[in-house]
């Protein structure tokens, strides 16, 4: 019998997940499933993240690829490590060459904003420092799925028809393989349509054999480097080659008695934990719904154009990320959350379309992991024959000189994909994350200040309805957010708008452990196909 796979007439209910052993949760429930089996064959959080990445990169094109970049958290063995796998700009590439095309930005789709790609190299880092099954038997799971085919889920469907009917406003030869690759019957899959993704499954055979070094010095990469070419890109096999994803510290800011972690810069997380260092700086919420939330977004707000103002590229940016974090810095922002809305400004510290996944092992490791083509499918370029959706990443630079995320060869770009990470006196409490483009740090204010201000669990911090911040004192919410909460936002100078459209407001996935019986519970986003499948 017909029906509709996106109309629920019925408000639905998720209880959230528990779990003794492991868990992994994110935005697909096949994907889920495959990082839980990488559990039960004795992998660990680690092996069970990069089964479940390469995976989704299959079973949910629309928001990543094998062209992503990614970034993690991850706490193993009692110690939290950070890896940025951001792709820099192409050496070839200038402001003057962007000009040059005709451009006075950078545009969103086509081979000009395409960065190195760094998923390929984060899962063969993650596996060779931490990994405990065979490279090779990671991805084993993502290419049968690939050749053998999937029926394809109701949000990722949708998503999928709205890139069909994007790309199909460009002319340029350089979108064609789009079509041929996830297109070939001259539609987008409807849903439970079987999907098969040949050139995909050869692809991550190519870089499961070579630990991925087919994809930066291989075969791979000259096909890359020859499509670029051909069309006027940038992106070249010497810009591939010499990537190598970075290993690095993560930042925290202290709030309700926990740390908050985040990657540092070039990635944006710097923008949740500014927001959450003024709430704690706010004290305590009392029990004034509308006061609370009122704080939140305008503490979000005063972060994000901080954000905007200085996150690039670490040697790039003006103040540093400790002078940005700083607590003195921090109050002073705090002091100018009033009783009304304000449209923000930066302020002056002293100066000297992503998947999300979660998983844990019964050994306590965790591991916090985003990857992303930024906008839907990426640039909407696909290097014919192999399934590779190129990132549009490069959108983010500025062609303004004086800017601090100006474009400039080999540079990486503000990053708005950040996995975050939770732990109190020193012991993981877990991962989080909110996918969503620019609503991933607002995303993660939400997420955080309901379970630790608010007390709810994983999945009711998951499931409230969420707002989002765009411009001067505009705040979108969703539809099923509380008319009354609206009203009384609204007459405190927020300019409240309702969006139909769900999936902007970002898709998140929760797994949290009980420090005294090592219980983990967790939450997945209701707004997605998502799950958390425990062992």
């Amino acid at each position: 019998m017909p029906f509709d796979a996106h109309y629920y007439p019925s408000p639905s209910r998720r209880m959230m997940t528990y779990g003794q052993r492991g868990m992994v949760a994110t935005s697909q429930t096949l994907a889920a499933q495959i990082g839980r089996d990488i559990l039960t064959q004795g992998g660990n959080a680690v092996d069970a993240a990069i089964a479940t990445a390469a995976a989704l990169t299959v079973v949910e094109p629309t928001s990543n690829g094998i062209g992503s970049d990614a970034f993690a958290i991850v706490w193993m063995d009692g110690t939290l490590h950070g890896l940025n796998a951001s792709g820099p700009a192409p050496n070839s590439i200038s402001r003057q060459a962007v000009h040059a095309q005709g451009l006075d930005s950078m545009p969103v789709h086509g081979l000009t904003p395409v960065t190195v790609p760094g998923a390929p190299a984060a899962w063969a880092a993650l596996s060779h420092r931490f990994g405990k099954l065979p490279f090779v038997d990671l991805l084993a799971p993502a290419i049968d799925i690939a050749e053998q085919g999937f029926p394809v889920s109701p949000v990722v469907q949708q998503l999928w028809a709205e890139a069909f009917d994007e790309y199909g406003a460009y002319e340029d030869a350089v979108f064609a393989p789009w079509f041929d690759t996830f297109a070939p019957n001259g539609r987008a899959p409807t849903p439970g349509e079987l999907w098969k993704a040949p050139d995909h499954a050869r692809t991550l055979k190519a870089i499961a054999d070579s630990n991925a070094r087919d994809f930066y010095e291989g075969d791979l990469a000259t096909r890359m480097d020859d499509f670029s070419r051909k069309h006027g890109g940038f992106l070249r096999k010497e810009d591939l080659a010499a990537f190598h994803p970075e290993w690095v510290d993560p930042i925290a800011t202290h709030f309700r008695g926990c740390d908050i972690w985040e990657i540092p810069p070039n990635g944006c997380g710097m923008i949740a934990l500014q927001a959450l260092g003024m709430l704690e700086c706010l004290g305590q919420p009392g029990r004034d719904t509308v006061e609370t939330l009122h704080q939140r977004i305008e503490a979000t707000k005063l972060a994000y154009v901080d954000g905007l103002r200085y996150i690039t590229e670490c040697d790039s940016m003006g103040p540093s990320s400790e002078q940005m974090l700083s607590s003195e810095y921090l109050a002073r922002r705090a002091e100018l959350i009033g009783d009304r809305a304000r449209t923000p400004e930066p302020g002056s510290p002293a100066t000297g379309g992503t998947v999300y996944l979660a998983t844990a092992d019964e050994d306590g490791n965790m591991v916090s992991f985003i990857q992303s083509n930024f906008k839907g499918f990426g640039s909407g370029v696909v290097v014919p024959g192999t399934g590779i959706s190129l990132q549009n990443r490069g959108w983010s630079f500025s062609l303004d000189a004086d800017h601090a995320n100006c474009l400039e060869p080999g540079k990486r770009t503000y990053h708005t994909i950040i996995p975050g990470f939770i732990t109190r006196n020193d012991e993981a409490i877990g991962p989080f994350g909110v996918m969503g483009g620019f609503m991933q740090p607002q995303g993660h204010v939400q997420v955080v200040s309901a379970m630790l201000d608010d007390g709810l669990n994983p999945q009711a911090a998951l499931d409230l309805p969420r707002w989002k911040w765009t411009e001067g004192t505009t705040v979108e919410v969703e539809p099923h957010f509380p008319d009354h909460v609206a009203q009384a936002l609204q007459r405190r100078g927020h300019h409240i708008v309702k969006r139909v459209d769900g999936l902007s407001f970002g898709r998140g996935q929760i797994i949290r452990r009980d420090p005294a019986t090592g219980v983990l519970s967790a939450g997945t986003e209701p707004r997605t196909d998502g799950a958390a499948v425990p062992w």
